[in-house]
């Protein structure tokens, strides 16, 4: 990002003063919606006790009539629920639509961590606003990571009633936004898409009711091994196998995930590791020098016995094909 680009986003700064506290309101732009109770109350105490020692960074804003807030909401909440008189303000001009997102995501990168799901309703915002899709670009602007980004997109990819459920106020009901990042693969997987019976709103859903009850899901990253079974099965081209022990295992609460388990593919894929395995060893003894190696006698037993074992497999295997 160019000098230039970090000054028009950059709202200018007006000066530091104190203000009424009803005369702030939040920044409806603001990254982070949910404020939990338990780490406000902490906050709560200790300004209780010494006061507010960093300045919120405020804006005038024409349109609501009063300061409007870009850092500092959990400080000025807490200074509400305490009813001080005023709290000590940064005041800088008002910014534009794009320059309150980014100025939001630049203030807070370095703070606590807060829930995926709101970043990725900003991040929405700002990328409709820029038409900008580049996660690289995006995480240049904002400050968030690029893995981060590419979390925020696959979260915005859910219809909005899922992405609700991260949004609840209460933490005990707040689905996490790692459950749906987790699922993404499997929902999305095109193999999957393409199976007759499948519809992804349903499945979420099911997918969500068994994480809930802990009925054949027991943690998110179970959706890998999942993940797993099925690439497994695709590769040893068993579509309509797995599709209808998936089409099961979604259905009946009382299915584990070895139900979708293909014999046939986990051969498929335990072969397909000994091959590569084999040829990287192949490649390993076509570069030996035997005379760097002609003391190393561990290492001469070990090719023996690799190659009577070879032997003994391939003459098995030639038995069953006569």
């Amino acid at each position: 990002m160019t000098r230039a680009t970090e000054e028009r986003l950059a709202p200018k700064a007006v000066g530091v003063k104190k203000v009424p506290t009803g005369d702030l309101e939040p920044n409806p732009h603001n990254p982070r919606m949910l404020f939990d109770r338990e780490p406000l109350k902490v906050l709560r105490d200790s300004i209780e006790k010494v006061g507010i020692l960093v300045p919120l960074t405020v804006y005038w804003g024409a349109q609501e009539k009063k300061y409007v807030i870009l850092d500092g909401q959990r400080r000025w909440m807490a200074a509400t629920e305490l009813r001080l008189k005023d709290v000590p303000v940064n005041v800088v001009a008002e910014p534009s639509l794009v320059q309150n997102i980014v100025t939001m995501f630049q203030i807070h990168k370095l703070r606590e961590d807060w829930e995926l799901m709101p970043t990725a309703l900003k991040l929405e915002v700002l990328m409709n606003e820029l038409e900008e899709r580049n996660d690289g670009r995006l995480a240049q602007l904002t400050g968030l990571d690029v893995a981060v980004v590419t979390r925020c997109k696959k979260l915005l990819s859910f219809p909005r009633r899922f992405q609700d459920m991260m949004l609840d106020p209460n933490p005990e009901h707040r689905v996490k936004a790692d459950f749906f990042i987790e699922l993404y693969a499997v929902r999305n997987d095109r193999f999957v898409n393409d199976m007759p019976w499948y519809s992804r709103d349903r499945f979420t859903e099911r997918m969500l009711e068994k994480y809930r009850a802990q009925k054949g899901l027991k943690a998110v990253t179970d959706f890998r091994l999942m993940k797993q079974h099925i690439s497994n099965a695709r590769k040893a081209n068993k579509k309509q196998q797995i599709s209808r022990r998936l089409e099961e295992f979604v259905a009946d609460d009382s299915l584990s995930l070895d139900h979708l388990q293909l014999k046939e593919a986990n051969v498929g894929a335990a072969a397909r590791r000994l091959t590569n395995s084999v040829r990287s060893l192949v490649d390993q003894l076509k570069t030996l020098d035997v005379n760097e190696f002609y003391g190393e006698e561990d290492l001469w037993a070990a090719l023996q016995d690799l190659v009577k074992v070879a032997l003994r497999k391939l003459s098995q295997a030639d038995k069953r094909t006569r």
